[in-house]
């Protein structure tokens, strides 16, 4: 085995990665980009808090770096200054040890390569240190500062639920639980949680799902018992809802009109013996869908194509059951994806409202008489939601709300149903079914 890369590397790593998360990159790219550069479990496991810590809270540490700087680094030295951030996120949330986060820090500035910067990251850290608790008072009185949040989103989350903001805004701050979800076709969930008690993984069933087992810390997934055998996948409890509202029963007709990554896909197939049609428009994404497929021993006819657009790929067959997994802000998985408040804006969701207009006003021909559709998001907000539902139902004769929620749900117009991130231990998600007359 290689030796670990030292603590320095990994950080100067993370910082060139922040970086680059800021400016527009994914941090799931970013990541998977540097990730197999590290040979050592724990290595990538730093790589990995660094970067999630430093996206999530970096609306703070951003602006207390430049409360502790007289000239700015941010524009001519951006990886050096994602560093400084790092820096205080070691010290302030990943509560690693002062000195040596501190001495990590100067010697990752060295190791990008900056050592003009080294005495000034040794002389802000101590300064944070010494000044932590007045700074921080001063950056308490901004809600973007003290939410780590965009202005934007906060206030648009106020608008759509003023009872429930606080709560919002400090989930998203906290680290998402891992999910999975057990391959009924090839194990149980008993046999899989024998499994992980066997080599040490703490792990328990969630009450409210069948499969869904919940682990007490997160871990590389592929590296437990049952994983390469396709007895589990990952999936957070609010989405392992979309395959049981869609009820889809043996030999039926359905589409996952957007399909890709496959995992709702999989999950459809592994309750019924359904006629799959995996669709998604975007190709490069099919190879992952492909290899969920083979891993749990599943099949579907998958193929690229827009949603929007069913003349082009439809062959006039309707289909008995539909999931419409709509693009969306993904404003209810910041907890789990927080570089979406870096690059989530407040124009971007009238364009994806009339985006889920046209993939509901597409889809709804292809559905048979008496079938259900099942629109989800992973949105917290109301337009592309409940109102979207709302129009779509006043403008769609044959088409109404069924009354079905998951257990626990907040009841929404039309028979829909939302939860908040962290609500259940799950993600924030929202659920319409709708049916189609006869």
């Amino acid at each position: 085995m290689n030796a670990p890369v030292q603590g320095a590397e990994v950080r100067a790593l993370a910082a060139r990665s922040l970086a680059r998360v800021v400016a527009g990159e994914s941090l799931r790219s970013a990541f998977a980009a540097v990730a197999p550069r590290l040979q050592d479990a724990r290595d990538r496991a730093l790589l990995s808090n660094l970067l999630h810590e430093g996206a999530r809270w970096w609306l703070r540490y951003d602006a207390a770096v430049d409360r502790l700087l007289e000239r700015p680094l941010r524009e001519r030295e951006a990886q050096a200054h994602a560093l400084l951030v790092l820096g205080l996120v070691q010290l302030d949330i990943l509560s690693l040890p002062e000195y040596a986060a501190v001495a990590a820090t100067v010697d990752a500035m060295r190791a990008l390569h900056r050592p003009k910067f080294a005495g000034l990251a040794n002389a802000l850290l101590r300064r944070w240190l010494r000044e932590r608790e007045a700074i921080a008072a001063q950056l308490d009185r901004d809600e973007v500062t003290r939410t780590a949040h965009p202005r934007w989103l906060i206030g648009a989350l106020r608008r759509d639920y003023p009872q429930d903001i606080e709560a919002v805004l400090a989930a998203n701050n906290h680290v998402a639980p891992l999910w999975l979800r057990a391959n009924r076709r090839r194990t149980t969930r008993a046999a899989l949680l024998e499994k992980f008690a066997a080599v040490g993984i703490a792990a328990e069933a969630a009450a409210q799902l069948d499969d869904a087992i919940v682990l007490a810390e997160s871990t590389d997934v592929t590296r437990l018992p049952g994983y390469a055998e396709g007895e589990f996948s990952v999936q957070d409890g609010a989405a392992q809802w979309a395959a049981t509202l869609l009820d889809a029963r043996d030999g039926q007709r359905v589409l996952d009109a957007c399909a890709a990554p496959g995992g709702k896909s999989v999950h459809i197939l592994e309750l019924a013996n359904a006629r799959l049609v995996a669709l998604d428009a975007d190709a490069q994404r099919l190879p992952r869908l492909n290899e969920n497929l083979a891993r749990l021993g599943l099949a579907a006819e998958v193929r690229v194509g827009d949603a929007a657009e069913p003349a082009a790929w439809w062959d006039g067959k309707p289909f008995d059951r539909i999931l419409l997994d709509a693009p969306c802000s993904a404003t209810g998985i910041i907890r789990r994806q927080p570089d979406i408040r870096l690059h989530r804006r407040a124009g971007d969701i009238p364009a994806l409202a009339t985006t889920q207009t046209g993939l509901l006003t597409a889809l709804w021909p292809l559905l048979a008489r008496g079938g259900r559709l099942v629109y989800a998001t992973c949105s917290l907000l109301v337009d592309e939601n409940t109102r979207q539902i709302a129009r779509f139902l006043a403008a769609t004769p044959d088409a109404h709300g069924l009354d079905l929620a998951p257990t626990g749900w907040r009841r929404c117009a039309a028979g829909g149903a939302q939860n908040l991130p962290g609500e259940h231990g799950m993600d924030g998600f929202y659920y319409a079914v709708l049916e189609k007359g006869n």
